[in-house]
């Protein structure tokens, strides 16, 4: 028998390959338009459950039987919903609840959370490092946003295209940048100042206060995650 983490990689592992590599685009555009009807979302369904049978073994049949009907149910759901990130992470959301849900029926190690929860209390540094990840993700880009605000109002952007599309480039930026300090690799972080520069700042049709504007919202944003990257590993 094999252990539950294992067991638990192998039936992610299923997961990712019938979802995402063994799931032809034709298969999904069928599911979108023709919803529970799509016979492709039944082979789908189908694919799933067999990968995590062969995966995780024989007499685990049950599961494969909750994978199946469960797969089915989520992924024909979804195809009545429009196109948009948070069905996507709904659909993730709802079948990696379903895989936990019967890893921990399974192997019934209820003692788990008790053990996690022993362990995200006894060590400090931890919920130091949580907080700086989640600081640099929205309350960062709030920060940078009433500091450049004086910038931004001269930009001529009805939609607010720039103001939106920079918002998530700040947060993966900040994110990245975190990571890179509190592993200690700062000249990884040069690299990626200079590959921002290049796509950022070789647009044919910038305006100097929109340069202007760029330019001191990245640095804005990599200063903060540096400095809270530092702070973070002194804690």
């Amino acid at each position: 028998m094999i252990s539950a983490s294992l067991w638990l990689i192998r039936l992610i592992l299923a997961h990712l390959l019938t979802d995402f590599v063994l799931q032809p685009t034709a298969w999904v555009e069928d599911r979108r338009r023709k919803h529970f009807a799509s016979g492709k979302l039944y082979w789908h369904a189908l694919l799933t459950a067999v990968v995590a049978y062969v995966l995780i073994g024989w007499q685990y049949w049950l599961v494969a039987l909750i994978v199946l009907i469960t797969h089915f149910l989520i992924d024909g759901w979804k195809s009545y919903r429009p196109q948009r990130v948070r069905y996507f992470l709904i659909d993730q959301l709802l079948h990696l609840a379903v895989i936990g849900g019967c890893w921990l029926l399974t192997f019934r190690d209820w003692a788990i959370f008790g053990r996690l929860y022993g362990r995200m209390n006894a060590d400090t540094h931890s919920w130091v490092v949580l907080a700086a990840f989640v600081f640099v993700t929205s309350p960062a880009g709030i920060l940078i946003g009433q500091l450049t605000g004086q910038w931004s109002k001269k930009i001529s952007d009805p939609e607010n295209s720039l103001v939106n599309a920079g918002k998530w480039i700040g947060i993966a930026e900040r994110i990245i940048v975190l990571i890179l300090v509190l592993q200690n690799q700062y000249s990884a972080i040069g690299l990626l100042v200079a590959a921002k520069g290049i796509i950022r700042f070789s647009e044919k049709d910038r305006q100097e206060v929109k340069t202007e504007y760029l330019v001191i919202g990245t640095l804005l944003s990599i200063g903060i995650a540096i400095v809270t990257g530092l702070a973070t590993r002194l804690c």
